[in-house]
């Protein structure tokens, strides 16, 4: 979610900030967030432990605060109570100064969105006027916010325009401590980074809210409009995803202009600050429905990027029956997504192109096939992309994008539409690579996907035609869609590949098989004889470890630096490599190295997995905890081993009513010295590779069976 900042923004954001400054901003935190309140994860952040310590807290320490809001499943704290308990414990660490931020923007009494509007002023004004901002920070609050009321209005006007959706009442005397606070953390962070972390903190605390794009299918988007665009519109633009990862075509960022429009005034609001902090581009933003309302109906723009709202009924059917934009037909009200396609084709330039972000229902529904035939056939719908499920929210749905055209009348359209397969560029394999599904969910390789979609796009933008690839991407001809459904769902018109490769793939498949059950074979332990039981030694566990320095620990956060890949539970549990990325953090991430042990905590199974080199430099996820033994102390298969065992994981293991966690402080191992340590684990290893192999073996046999299956029921394997 983060871009990078540059040593000018820094410079110029620290130079506003007077030396005072600090002091001042953090002393009033406690008095702005009288009435916060906090979710148990804001505990744990206050308290530099993981959530799985608040939960003990919880049920251990009858003085723990009681909820006073929130959910039963997601109960939230006052925190002015929990800041007491904790300095009474003994356990409140130094809260960092993007904490006392957030909780300051959290407690706002108009609410986190009108404090992140005030704040995002401030921060423009922050890094535009840096020499006016620190004038204002050398006087009272109530003075300061008199004289910022200009200042913001200056700054607001030159860069998004006289008719702005951020013009409101002068901002209170009581914002002066949060504005200062803010302006202390951009000389920290950056103006960006700093808006940026409260944003998505926001964002994080409101899932059910929003519905957000995420940053990798943004860029593919931005990627397919074309690296030129000049002028780009998004009218429904949420939070302003898809407009930030425009880059700019000309050398000069401010030859750019951003359009954007969104029903919700907050959203719009909070993008037109957004984009401003992002770059230098020219913004321009307007509340209201696009619809009904268009506030960009001229000037003809270069692209148009949406992820419009899906399913609407009531997207105005009755009111817009004779608008000039339904060019290809009236949309039935079932179809506000075509709607929406004929809106953004509207805004076209001849030539522009429009990237949409569609469920994949719009291209079969019957209500839809006389727009979509006329599309195809007036050359206005040029691919359509079905992306892996879990691309973006619903996570659950294989979501389809649509690449369209405004037509010329000098141009003649073109005899095929590119239909693209996404999910056949991110097959499942033993270690997956980086892709922006959300956490929890399958990942795929999107790396893989957004460079297979982009170069198909592009062999076709640039020759109108494709290479066909079974199961990928073909070019349709337009004459072979126009039958009674045109339908438009990809997998319905790509031949399939051939079932696992063919013969020669199958055969390649059986070889691997065969070599991999001869090293499980190689690999099995040799049988254990009877002993007598000897004495078992004195027992230590984790926590006794961490508190003596043997052992330290770091809870998974899954947030990294963007592009640092994400080991998930799911890649603990397949013991394969980092299958995600997510967004960036504020905080810099602890990465793993090789030695270090990484432990699911939910779930129950006793899973416990030694980071090698080729899974070394990821950011550990939600849910996992990553243990890094002092390898003078500690041997990390021992440390694994004794991790593993079933007697272990039920006595340090607590039951909710549908779930079990596991509370990694409480696993016991024997106190051995080091050399007898690396006996077991030598013995702990040798049971991980023995394993290893085992499930390789599995995966190629459901693969050849899979391949054997699909091979004689296509013909192109022979039952002789």
């Amino acid at each position: 979610m983060f871009e990078e900042t540059g040593a000018a923004e820094n410079a110029a954001a620290g130079a506003a900030i007077p030396a005072a400054a600090p002091a001042d901003a953090a002393a009033p935190a406690d008095a702005v967030a009288a009435g916060a309140e906090v979710t148990a994860a804001e505990v744990a952040r206050l308290a530099g432990v993981g959530r799985a310590a608040v939960s003990n807290w919880r049920r251990r320490h009858a003085d723990f605060p009681k909820p006073v809001g929130g959910t039963e499943t997601s109960p939230s704290f006052s925190l002015p109570a929990v800041r007491d308990w904790l300095r009474a414990q003994g356990k409140l660490a130094e809260v960092p100064l993007r904490e006392r931020v957030w909780q300051q923007v959290a407690a706002h009494p108009g609410g986190a969105v009108a404090a992140l509007v005030k704040v995002g002023g401030a921060l423009l004004v922050v890094r535009d006027r840096p020499t006016d901002w620190l004038e204002l920070t050398a006087v009272s609050d109530e003075r300061m916010v008199t004289l910022l009321r200009p200042v913001l209005d200056q700054v607001l006007g030159a860069r998004l325009g006289p008719a702005h959706p951020l013009a409101s009442a002068p901002v209170p005397p009581a914002a002066g401590p949060l504005l200062r606070a803010a302006a202390e953390l951009a000389a920290e962070l950056g103006a960006r980074k700093a808006f940026e972390f409260l944003l998505g903190r926001h964002l994080d605390a409101n899932p059910r809210q929003y519905t957000r794009t995420p940053d990798a299918l943004a860029e593919l988007m931005a990627a397919l409009a074309g690296p030129s665009c000049r002028t780009v519109l998004d009218p429904a633009c949420g939070t302003g995803t898809l407009l930030r990862a425009v880059r700019a075509g000309s050398a000069v960022d401010g030859d750019t202009a951003l359009y954007a429009q969104d029903s919700s005034p907050e959203l719009a609001a909070l993008t037109a600050l957004r984009l401003a902090l992002h770059g230098s581009a020219r913004i321009r933003t307007a509340a209201g429905d696009s619809l009904r309302a268009d506030a960009f109906a001229r000037p003809a723009v270069d692209a148009v990027l949406s992820h419009p709202p899906f399913n609407e009924r009531n997207w105005g059917h009755e009111e817009l029956a004779y608008d000039p934009r339904w060019e290809y037909g009236f949309p039935a009200r079932a179809e506000s997504e075509l709607a929406w396609v004929q809106h953004a084709l509207a805004h076209l330039r001849e030539g522009g192109t429009a990237v949409l972000l569609l469920p994949p229902a719009v291209a079969a529904r019957r209500s839809g096939r006389r727009i979509r035939a006329d599309l195809l056939r007036r050359g206005a719908l040029r691919a359509v992309v079905a992306l892996p499920a879990g691309a973006a929210p619903p996570h659950g749905v294989p979501l389809h994008l649509w690449v369209l055209r405004r037509p010329a009348p000098q141009v003649a359209p073109p005899a095929g539409l590119l239909l693209i397969d996404g999910a056949a560029a991110a097959p499942a394999g033993d270690t997956p690579a980086a892709g922006p599904f959300a956490e929890g969910r399958p990942r795929a390789r999107w790396s893989a996907v957004h460079h297979a979609v982009q170069e198909a796009w592009a062999a076709y933008d640039r020759t109108g035609a494709v290479e066909e690839v079974p199961g990928f991407s073909r070019l349709v001809p337009v004459i072979d869609l126009l039958d009674d459904d045109v339908d438009l769902t990809p997998a319905r018109h790509l031949p399939p590949p051939a079932a696992g490769g063919g013969p020669a793939g199958l055969d390649a498949v059986r070889e691997r098989l065969d070599e991999s059950l001869a090293r499980a074979a190689r690999l099995s332990p040799p049988p254990a004889p009877p002993t007598a039981p000897a004495s078992r030694p004195p027992l230590t566990t984790v926590g006794e470890l961490l508190r003596a320095g043997a052992l330290a620990l770091h809870t998974g956060t899954g947030s990294g630096t963007g592009t640092a890949p994400v080991l998930t539970e799911q890649d603990v549990y397949a013991a394969r490599g980092p299958s995600g990325t997510l967004a960036a953090a504020a905080d810099e991430p602890v990465l793993t190295a090789p030695g270090d042990v990484l432990v699911p905590v939910a779930g129950g199974a006793a899973v416990a997995r030694v980071v090698s080199a080729a899974t070394a430099g990821a950011v550990p996820g939600r849910g996992l905890v990553l243990l890094r033994p002092d390898p003078a102390a500690l041997d990390p298969w021992f440390l694994a081993g004794f991790l593993r065992g079933s007697a272990n994981n039920r006595r340090a293991s607590s039951h909710a009513s549908t779930t079990s966690r596991l509370d990694v402080r409480r696993v016991q191992l024997p106190r051995l010295p080091l050399e007898r340590q690396q006996r077991y684990g030598v013995r702990f290893r040798a049971l991980a590779e023995f394993e290893d192999a085992l499930r390789l073996a599995g995966r190629l046999g459901e693969q050849l069976v899979q391949g054997l299956y699909d091979g004689l029921s296509d013909g192109t394997v022979l039952p002789e």
